[in-house]
């Protein structure tokens, strides 16, 4: 019997998206699914639920929860990693709070900026362990990692996990759809090439019937900044740079040197930055669980409908070899020739029975390349940091981190990065 099996598995409501979709899916029947997390209670839940949305659709897939890692993933075809190491308390409380302590201010912390990077260096070795058992029970899988920091983690799995991995994320599906309807435009007919790097891909052309549309988006964004709105960063990022970028306003506020800035605590305001961004969703999720636990997991009429996720549809792709495109962070093969071959990259992949065959993009526009590579550098010294195991690594890493460099000394940037090994204790390996 083939297997999919699904790491994170107490991520109930994405849980249900992901594996929702299989069961809806008719290339994929017959296969198990394998569901592993480390909170027995929430992958009971998701085992309960998924078995709701088996019984109402009439699926023929088998539902297995496993409490051992090894067993779950053991002669999988497909994995799908979705987990969260050291959850919102105590960590993500501890990215956005010493941090703090010397002026420097988030919104999502999860990609780079230092809450990037500490969300890598306690992610990644758990990573490689993943890459460990698999390397034992299932080496031909393909992994589908969901979970971020999107480029890193990806990157290391490929790169040293020695793991064909394929990094996913909604930004890149709902870019030209978000934008259009945000600016009143009608998306029927729109072509449009995105690439990139995760979360700081480029809307490179976009036009309808031959005719670029750039000029008239550019026209009603610059409309647009007139007045308070949700996407401010991101105009603004288009008009001084030329292209839209994929990832949300909140998110590439801390991305850029440009916008969250003690000295000028007026660009906040005028850029409708949410600072603290990341720590309000989560308290939020967790207020909601009890509800969304009794509309999922006490429901045995649940219904669900196949969504936009971009992982049923790989695996039919492949079960079927009917060709299926996807936007997929990979290893930099020569596809984008003005970003670093070490580097993860986000590119159209066409997906079929070869698996996923990532598309060349070529010179991307030298001022995006730039911006790229401004992310890139934290990236690699954050991978170089976990390999190593050199705490130097992590100095280096936060140094040229675009928005932590421009608001702190490297004295500073020392001291926090020591804070944050220390307050992390366990979740961390020892840094030499």
């Amino acid at each position: 019997m083939p297997k999919i099996t699904f790491i994170g598995a107490g991520s109930t409501v994405f849980a249900k998206n992901v594996l929702g979709d299989v069961l809806h899916t008719p290339a994929l029947q017959g296969f198990e699914i394998a569901l592993f997390d480390i909170n027995p209670e929430r992958l009971a839940d998701s085992e309960t639920m998924l078995n709701h949305i088996k019984n109402t659709c009439g699926s023929t897939c088998t539902i297995t929860a496993y409490s051992d890692r090894k067993e779950a993933l053991r002669g999988a075809k497909y994995v799908v990693n979705a987990i969260q190491v050291g959850g919102y308390d105590p960590c993500t409380i501890t990215d956005f709070e010493i941090p703090k302590k010397y002026g420097l201010r988030q919104t999502i912390a999860d990609t780079v900026g230092i809450g990037g990077i500490f969300r890598n260096l306690r992610t990644i070795p758990v990573m490689l362990d993943f890459a460990k058992d698999m390397q034992e029970v299932c080496p031909d899988a393909l992994f589908l990692n969901y979970t971020n920091p999107m480029a890193v983690l990806t990157n290391v799995m490929n790169t040293h996990g020695g793991i064909q991995t394929v990094g996913l994320c909604h930004s890149v599906q709902v870019c030209v759809d978000h934008l259009f309807h945000d600016l009143g435009m009608e998306t029927t007919g729109v072509k449009s090439k995105i690439a990139g790097i995760n979360h700081m891909a480029w809307l490179l052309e976009v036009s309808k019937d031959g005719v670029d549309l750039y000029p008239e988006i550019k026209r009603r964004a610059r409309e647009r900044q007139k007045d308070k709105h949700h996407d401010m960063v991101r105009y603004e990022m288009m008009l001084n740079f030329g292209y839209y970028i994929t990832e949300s306003s909140e998110h590439n506020a801390e991305y850029h040197p440009y916008f969250i800035k003690k000295n000028y605590p007026e660009l906040i305001e005028r850029f409708n930055i949410p600072l603290d961004e990341y720590p309000r969703r989560c308290i939020e999720q967790i207020d909601n669980w009890k509800k969304l636990k009794a509309e999922l997991v006490n429901n045995p009429e649940l219904q669900h409908k196949r969504t936009h996720e971009y992982a049923s549809y790989i695996f039919e792709a492949i079960e079927s070899n009917v060709p299926f495109k996807i936007g997929g962070n990979v290893m930099n093969t020569g596809l984008i020739t003005n970003l670093p071959k070490e580097a993860c990259v986000e590119v159209s992949c066409l997906v079929d029975r070869n698996g996923v065959t990532p598309t060349f993009v070529g010179d991307l526009p030298p001022q995006c390349a730039a911006l790229n590579r401004t992310n890139i550098n934290t990236q690699l010294l954050t991978i170089e940091a976990a390999i190593t195991g050199k705490r130097e690594h992590i100095y280096h890493a936060a140094m040229l981190d675009p928005h932590t460099s421009a608001e702190l000394s490297m004295d500073d940037i020392r001291a926090m990065c020591d804070d944050l090994i220390e307050a992390h204790g366990d979740w961390l390996p020892a840094y030499k």
